[in-house]
């Protein structure tokens, strides 16, 4: 796998910015994706030391529109912790500046 395929996008909530300050971020992984894939390829596309890899599997949930049913989609989540002397994720510094 590439490693544009594996990351999808990053994740971007108000629980997942304060793990910033701590070099822990949060990315939405392809689905059939592993820990050493996902290492590789954050390291690869962001430049950066990589020191652990987390992946929880999210189900997804149920949802209603009227009197119509669904679910949302499942999807793979990986929260990814960088050591202490590589460089912050720009991505998240970006969004923290906007505000």
């Amino acid at each position: 796998m590439q490693a544009r395929d594996v990351i999808l996008r990053p994740i971007i909530t108000e629980a997942s910015m304060s793990g910033a300050d701590k070099k822990v971020y949060v990315f939405e992984v392809n689905r059939k994706a592993t820990k050493t894939d996902v290492k590789a390829a954050i390291a690869e596309i962001f430049n950066v030391t990589v020191k652990k890899v987390n992946i929880a599997n999210v189900r997804g949930k149920n949802k209603r529109m009227g009197r119509y049913e669904g679910l949302t989609r499942n999807r793979k989540k990986a929260t990814v912790s960088l050591t202490s002397d590589s460089q912050a994720i720009e991505v998240f510094q970006n969004q923290e500046e906007k505000k």
